[in-house]
């Protein structure tokens, strides 16, 4: 839950919501401000939803927030899978329903802006069947799932050239670029036909130029049908070689095929699919509808937090464990007793698991022709030719015919494998069923014996007493071997620790001196390690006074440098201002009127003046334009109402075709008259 919580709040303080929750202001909310916060999430995934539910009452609250859950697919957790209690929580803005609802929400944020979007046109509206028997609205209904259905094919290619790579700016800038070359190409003709026009007998040879250009084109063709029929004829030898191989093949199967070998192929045949129908198959299904319900399994289950995670791993661990320690009991229980039948049984299991084996490589084998075969209709498809024939090169030919060879010996090879293991599981077997027989009448004949001789029993206990000494012989050569292997073992450590003990004597004497001398070494180490900090301290004060200084200076002279670039700067616009008057005097002061009608003076004048004229031509216009005011006003009117009365006179002629006749209209002198 602390989880769920941190996940809500992070959610909520990022783009777009923009909230500033902590877990313990997210925890303290009123009902209806958590039911606020619910509506603000479902607004920004459909902006329908962006209303204030204080305006708005509780029950409409609840069934417009549960139908867009609906909508969205929101199932509530297994708890609460009760209509009434769901909805009631929603009423009382209860946490343990609101909560789930915001987190299963700010999980799928863009998914399910997109499932709103498409729920506006796919969702169908329900219409009664008693409404669907007009014609009228049933053909209405037919427009509408059509549209429904157009839009589900817009939106998919839609989606399509969104994910295939391809945007608008790009075709925009292609199309940009297209008409630019158009244009291009119009001016580079636009100029060669200024060029050519010059040219004496030009329009001659623009028409030897249009007729070389048809006998290139005909060329072309010329050599594409020539490429054609080069192509056809190469199909076509395919083709007979591939008719003589296939009569060659018939041949031989047809010398090949007796009656004999037929049937025995066939019972081959029966017996591998009877396996793998019977016995192989059905496990596989059975591991796949397991692994099937495991998986709903878990699908059903609520989304596991990082604690039930750790409790799982733990769980496990345990299970691992007993598991160990039951296989341990039953390693240490299980007697080494000689079974006369564990060979057979060995060999029974071995040749199962080969049979298994071989069962799982046909099954590979035939996997792998049969996508052979696919692959070799797709690219016989693929090569069609333009008359639809096949097109099969000579080398992709034989290296086919080569892999069809190899295969087809592998998958004999592989057959008479599983035949010969067939065969000796049979024999095996019969063997183990005779053995069995044997060792049943050997047993009755003994178990009769003993109850003649008056000691039932006696083999029984005999071989239980053999055993039992063998166990106990076994046990104490092995404890025998053990005590004696532990006295030498101890031998062994006490003469290497002595060993150890008297080479390691003189390296722990230097080793005394040398600590010594590291006492020494460390103390004097600290002192000058104090010494060097002290004196580190100081030159580092001094450093930091220096660069504050040196960076006050270099901040002053950046300033001064500003200040003196500007003042000269202004110093240049004044000298040129000052150039500007200067020259401004003297042409004004000049005795030649054409150097003073340049003067800027002048020209402001002149504006001056032309702007003075504009304005009293506009002030004429604005007082015309007020005493025509009303009496436009009034023409605007009229034909306002004119353009009402057409419309009027319009849609009652429409009425009228679209009613049935009743009569006849007969007009006559700027009279209508109804005759019926």
């Amino acid at each position: 839950m602390s989880e769920q919580l941190k996940f809500i709040v992070e959610q909520l303080n990022n783009d777009p919501f923009k909230k500033s929750f902590n877990l313990i202001t997210f925890d303290s909310l009123e009902p209806v401000q958590l039911l606020q916060v619910l509506n603000d999430i479902l607004a920004e995934i459909d902006p329908k939803q962006a209303i204030d539910i204080r305006e708005e009452m509780p029950e409409q609250t609840v069934k417009r927030i549960s139908s867009l859950l609906g909508m969205l697919k929101y199932k509530p957790p297994g708890n609460q899978s009760d209509v009434s209690s769901f909805r009631q929580g929603l009423v009382t803005g209860s946490k343990p329903v609101v909560h789930p609802i915001l987190h299963w929400l700010l999980q799928k944020v863009p998914e399910l802006k997109k499932r709103a979007y498409l729920a506006r046109f796919l969702m169908k509206i329900k219409v009664p069947a008693d409404f669907l028997q007009d014609d009228v609205i049933n053909d209405t209904y037919h427009q509408y799932e059509e549209l429904v259905e157009g839009f589900k094919t817009y939106h998919k290619e839609c989606e399509h050239l969104r994910t295939s790579g391809f945007s608008t700016s790009e075709i925009r800038r292609d199309i940009s670029a297209m008409e630019e070359e158009k244009d291009q190409l119009i001016k580079r003709v636009e100029r060669l036909k200024k060029r050519v026009e010059s040219v004496s007998n030009h329009q001659r040879m623009l028409e030897q130029a249009r007729q070389l250009r048809v006998e290139k084109e005909k060329e072309e063709s010329l050599t594409y049908q020539k490429k054609e029929q080069k192509n056809q004829l190469f199909q076509a030898e395919q083709r007979l070689l591939r008719s003589q191989q296939q009569l060659k093949d018939l041949r031989q199967a047809a010398a090949d095929a007796n009656p004999e070998s037929l049937m025995k192929r066939l019972e081959e045949k029966i017996k591998i699919n009877s396996y793998m129908v019977s016995e192989k198959l059905p496990k596989e299904l059975e591991g796949i509808r397991r692994t099937v319900q495991y998986f709903q399994k878990v699908s059903s289950e609520p989304a596991m937090g990082q604690a039930d995670l750790h409790d799982m791993e733990d769980k496990i661990k345990e299970v691992d464990s007993q598991i160990n320690q039951l296989i341990e009991k039953r390693m240490m229980r299980n007697d080494p007793i000689d079974d006369k039948l564990t060979l057979y049984r060995q060999q029974a299991s071995i040749i199962f698991r080969k049979k298994e084996s071989k069962a799982e490589e046909l099954q590979e084998a035939r996997e792998e022709l049969a996508a052979a075969e696919r692959d070799l209709k797709q690219r016989t498809s693929q090569t069609q030719g333009s008359h639809g024939e096949e097109v099969i090169r000579g080398d992709e030919l034989k290296r086919l015919v080569g892999k069809l060879r190899s295969k087809g010996t592998a998958y004999k090879k592989k057959r008479q494998e599983i035949a010969e293991l067939k065969a000796e599981y049979g024999v095996l077997q019969r063997t183990e069923e005779i053995l069995k027989q044997r060792h049943e009448t050997v047993q009755q004949k003994l178990q009769t014996m003993e109850a003649e001789k008056g000691i039932s029993g006696y083999s029984n206990t005999q071989e239980e007493l053999e055993r039992v000494s063998a166990i106990k012989s076994e046990l104490d050569e092995k404890k025998g071997r053990t005590l004696d292997d532990m006295s030498e073992m101890v031998k062994k450590l006490n003469s290497m620790i002595a060993e150890k003990k008297s080479a390691l004597a003189p390296i722990i004497k230097e080793l005394r001196s040398l600590r010594q001398q590291r006492g020494e070494l460390s103390q004097e180490y600290e002192e000058k390690k104090t010494q060097y900090e002290s004196c580190a301290a100081g030159l580092e004060s001094n450093r930091s006074k220096l660069e504050q200084e040196v960076k006050a200076l270099r901040e002053e002279v950046a300033q001064k440098e500003n200040r003196y670039h500007y003042i000269n700067s202004m110093s240049e616009i004044i000298e040129m201002q000052m150039e500007r008057v200067a020259e401004e005097m003297k042409t004004y002061v000049s005795s030649d009127l054409q150097e003073r009608k340049n003067t800027i003076r002048d020209v402001y004048m002149k504006n001056i003046a032309e702007q003075e004229l504009l304005g009293k031509k506009l002030r004429e216009e604005q007082k015309l334009v007020r005493e025509n005011h009303s009496a436009n006003m009034e023409q605007m009117k009229m034909w306002r109402d004119l353009e009402q009365l057409m419309e009027c006179k319009k849609q009652c002629f429409i009425k009228a075709q679209n009613q049935v006749s009743i009569g006849q209209i007969i007009q006559e002198g700027g009279e209508d008259r109804l005759v019926l």
